[in-house]
């Protein structure tokens, strides 16, 4: 078993990029929904292991603008961890809606945010066509569409 703790990050200075960089290969929009989001880390043996941003996209609505956990932590619990740190902290700053993406290629993320409870809400087509410059193949399959999911709270 490992203790994980999960802290919300107070500073924007230290922020584990490399981490980041596993859900979402643009540094440009990692740096933009940084800078507007509230920030929480997956901690086992003082060392951040996993990383969430959540951000705050309507009236009563929040989304997860990312999520991601070093590959030799996953499959140990730390991300359900993370991401139920992160609803409960949606909910205390009044959300309604917890809101996430993914790409359509994304097969092993839309099977956990099913198992978080999430549910399919939409897909928006092309989007990675449209904001990203490199061709991204996941799973061989490649990443065109972002499949929204949303939770009500």
């Amino acid at each position: 078993m490992i203790d994980i703790v999960i802290k919300r990050l107070s500073s924007k200075n230290n922020v584990p990029y490399e981490l980041l960089l596993l859900a979402d290969p643009s540094i440009d929009s990692i740096k933009d929904y940084i800078s507007r989001g509230i920030l929480h880390a997956a901690y086992v043996n003082n060392s951040i292991v996993g990383i969430c941003v959540l951000i705050k996209t309507r009236p009563l609505t929040f989304e997860i603008a990312n999520i991601a956990i070093d590959e030799l932590y996953q499959g140990k619990g730390i991300g359900k961890n993370l991401l139920f740190a992160v609803v409960d902290t949606a909910i205390k700053e009044g959300a309604k809606i917890l809101e996430v993406g993914t790409g359509n290629s994304s097969i092993d993320q839309l099977g956990f945010y099913q198992r978080c409870g999430f549910r399919f809400s939409s897909i928006e087509r092309d989007f990675f066509k449209t904001h990203y410059k490199n061709k991204i193949i996941e799973n061989g399959i490649e990443c065109v569409d972002m499949i929204r999911l949303n939770m009500y709270l």
